[in-house]
């Protein structure tokens, strides 16, 4: 049976108290204190997001609309119900994967699942037909209902057409870009016909990420007679190119999309050279791309955004990677001066034990995991952007948001490509203690606790301030015990006052404090809303 809590708000000066209690009190650890520090700025949020590979495609085509409605909600909604609950996350960036056309391929495309294929908008012939990929503009269209601000255009490979082998997964030798360079000029009027297509609808993509992990081979691996989905490795070589030639078509069209780089497979490809990547040229990219007098230069672009985007993949666990990887890429971006988007993460692996990627968790488990990832990208890499993979997922893994399954029966099957039950995870709410409330705009400030090495041991804690400076909002995510928690150094004492709960029990349920004394819920994800 769900418990009915109540709460109330003790402030005194720039000291704000705050508990959970309940009909059942658990026991509490010691008290965190947190001491917040408004005039110590980092960086200014952009976003937090999610993809719609692979699932999005037959869910917006194929499920009935109070399904597709009610996923979209989920990811996208920023209205509440009568209680001052949020229906979901307000995602503020979604990310539509560009075809290649390996669907239309059907086998013969060489890739294995056709959960893992996509269509393409350009026909062999050249011309275009805007029918296609039409679940996944069924999102693109729910995300604009919904006021989602930022859209970005990805791929994985370029339309088969251009790609040298005709397929859209590559030869399994790294840095073998699986392009046909006869086709530049091409491939950069596709992509620029696709975001000039969409920017006359109204739905503006304001983001092109031409390339995906480029370290990896993308090929078919040993054993197996066909590839797992589209790819293809590059060099930082042939990203250059590629971007060069974008960035003039989009500058001779007027086009004000903006080109987003990088997508490293590991984040350190971002900053480290001496990699097992650098022989192939694909590490260090950040110096490559934004470094004058590099040969692959691209950082006086008209168009280029000026950040790298890289994945957090297979560098979250133990707590000391996690820490010295970002630590490392922090550093660098800031020599070199720019901005980091964590642009792509899911749970793989076995994470040095930690938790391993293999099975389903609607849970609270796999969520307080990802928001530790969450925190150190923000908090230690200075992330401004912070992008989910999977966003709907069949798979009996780790790597969706929201799930599928049929009769049961989870898989990327015949049946959930038609219909199944649609199933919001804890890790959906989780991210939407960060996604829902820091909103674009927003500055992360200095938040400090008592609690020593609190990346291993927990909580972690980030706050943010509003662009008008009217409202605060700490993020805490506890892997422990209830605990009382005080919050130091605000000048100010604010008007109102809100808490946001995702536990085993809550998704984002909202409390709004009175005078009183309350606690931080155990194994849960809070936000806290300070509003003058």
């Amino acid at each position: 049976m769900t418990q009915r809590y109540t709460s109330r708000l003790l402030s005194l000066g720039c000291l704000l108290i705050l508990s959970r209690f309940g009909l059942a009190q658990p026991a509490a650890s010691a008290q965190l204190v947190v001491r917040l520090d408004p005039s110590q700025t980092y960086q200014t949020m952009h976003s937090f997001g999610a993809s719609d590979c692979w699932s999005a495609q037959f869910v917006g085509k194929n499920y009935p609309l109070a399904k597709r409605e009610q996923v979209a909600d989920w990811l996208f909604s920023l209205d509440v119900d009568r209680a001052g609950n949020p229906k979901g996350i307000g995602l503020s960036m979604w990310r539509f994967n560009i075809g290649a056309g390996s669907t239309e391929q059907g086998d013969s495309s060489g890739i294995r699942s056709p959960w893992r294929r996509s269509e393409c908008f350009q026909r062999p012939d050249g011309s275009y037909d805007w029918t296609k990929q039409a679940g996944q503009q069924w999102f693109m269209e729910a995300a604009h209902r919904r006021k989602v601000p930022y859209l970005l255009g990805f791929t994985n490979s370029p339309p088969v057409q251009f790609t040298a082998n005709g397929k859209a997964y590559a030869s399994g030798t790294l840095g073998d870009y699986n392009f046909n360079r006869q086709r530049l000029g091409d491939y950069a009027r596709f992509l620029a016909d696709v975001a000039q297509h969409f920017d006359k609808k109204g739905l503006s993509m304001q983001y092109l990420s031409p390339f995906n992990e480029p370290q990896w081979d993308w090929g078919i691996k040993k054993g197996q007679k066909m590839a797992t989905q589209e790819g293809t490795p590059a060099t930082n070589a042939d990203m250059a190119e590629l971007t060069r030639a974008l960035s003039r078509e989009l500058s001779t069209r007027n086009l004000r999309t903006r080109l987003t780089l990088g997508e490293a497979g590991q984040l350190n490809y971002l900053s480290q050279s001496g990699t097992n990547r650098s022989q192939t040229g694909q590490d260090n990219v950040a110096e490559a791309f934004f470094s004058p007098g590099s040969p692959a230069y691209i950082g006086d672009l008209p168009n280029v955004e000026k950040l790298v985007c890289g994945h957090s993949y297979f560098t979250t666990s133990p707590p000391s990677q996690l820490r010295s990887v970002r630590q490392q890429l922090g550093a660098k971006l800031k020599q070199v001066g720019v901005g980091f988007w964590q642009s792509e993460y899911c749970v793989l692996g076995d994470n040095a034990g930690e938790i391993d990627g293999g099975g389903r968790d609607l849970g609270m488990t796999t969520a307080l995991y990802v928001a530790r990832v969450i925190h150190a990208d923000l908090t230690l890499a200075n992330a401004t952007s912070w992008q989910w993979w999977l966003s709907i997922s069949a798979n009996n893994y780790k790597d969706g948001l929201v799930y599928l399954e049929n009769g049961g029966k989870m898989g990327e099957n015949g049946p959930n490509q038609l219909d199944g039950d649609v199933l919001a995870s804890k890790t959906l709410w989780a991210l939407g203690n960060y996604a829902r409330f820091v909103r674009p705009g927003m500055v992360r400030i200095a938040a400090s606790t008592n609690v020593p090495d609190s990346l291993a041991n927990g909580p972690l804690v980030s706050a943010y301030r509003s662009e008008n400076g009217k409202q605060f909002v700490v993020v805490i995510a506890n892997p422990g015990d209830a605990r009382a928690l005080r919050l130091e150094g605000l000048s100010r004492q604010p008007g109102q006052v809100a808490v946001y709960e995702t536990t085993d029990t809550a998704d984002l349920r909202k409390r709004t404090p009175s005078l009183g004394t309350l606690m931080l819920a155990a194994r849960s994800v809070t936000t806290i809303t300070l509003t003058r």
